[in-house]
């Protein structure tokens, strides 16, 4: 059996909505093969519609969270055309992952260089085992002297240190990771989709804003949020003091 024809990403739903997608090469500590980019492509593309979803969880089977890019297949073709190509592939999946209308959680319990740390990056949150180490990292989820020694170095650095630089939000022991991350997961879809959603478009397209061109975006989004009939079964239920009746759907 190819690779292609391989289940290189293990798809689960449970029946609140959340969607568990598990990188599944642990035997090449999850390297980022073009046929498992190309895989978790066509996962995220079909939650990206998919209005049943309220939370993703990439996680990953083995020791490794993800090792980066497969360096063996890369040696396979050096050529620029092939890099080029692949390289615009793996961006393609990350950005995919940022635009999704739903939050997605890292589930961190191994090791997470180049590639694969730059994807718990681009993941809105991450929850890391204690255990898990990191290396090279997006500059924008880490400040700029850290990130460029982490650059320049090569060197890892524990879960504890990449919380402290913003890479990640929670640590747990190995045995209390998916404690941890059903506590985030909970607080998550305790709230409304569609506020979820919004909230998460507006705040990558903020930061992307001047501070003024900021807080008049903003404006605009929390006028258009106050007349959803979420956000006013919400108003209402703290003026009654009583919990919110939300419609999930």
């Amino acid at each position: 059996m190819s690779e292609e024809q391989e289940q290189l990403i293990l798809r689960t739903q449970d029946a609140r909505g959340v969607v568990t997608l598990t990188l599944n090469r642990p035997q090449a500590f999850n390297a980022l093969s073009e046929a498992m980019l190309a895989q978790l492509k066509r996962e995220l593309d079909a939650i990206a519609s998919d209005k049943s979803v309220r939370v993703v969880v990439i996680a990953a089977e083995g020791k490794a969270f993800c090792a980066g890019h497969d360096l063996k297949e890369m040696r396979s073709d050096p050529s620029m055309e092939y890099y080029e190509r692949l390289f615009a592939q793996c961006s393609e999946v990350m950005l995919t992952t940022q635009r999704l209308p739903v939050p997605v959680i890292a589930r961190v319990q191994g090791i997470a260089t180049a590639a694969g740390c730059q994807l718990v990056a681009m993941c809105d949150l991450a929850v890391a085992s204690s255990t898990a180490r990191f290396a090279i990292a997006l500059s924008r989820n880490v400040l700029r002297k850290q990130a460029f020694e982490m650059l320049v170095t090569g060197e890892f650095i524990s879960a504890q240190e990449a919380k402290v630089r913003g890479l990640i939000n929670r640590i747990a022991e190995p045995e209390q990771l998916d404690v941890e991350l059903e506590k985030l997961v909970a607080a998550i879809i305790s709230k409304p989709r569609v506020a979820v959603a919004m909230g998460k478009e507006f705040f990558y397209q903020q930061i992307e804003l001047g501070i003024a061109d900021a807080y008049e975006a903003a404006s605009q989004i929390m006028a258009c949020n106050m007349m959803d009939e979420a956000a006013l079964e919400g108003v209402q239920a703290f003026i009654e003091k009583r919990p919110p009746r939300w419609n999930q759907e």
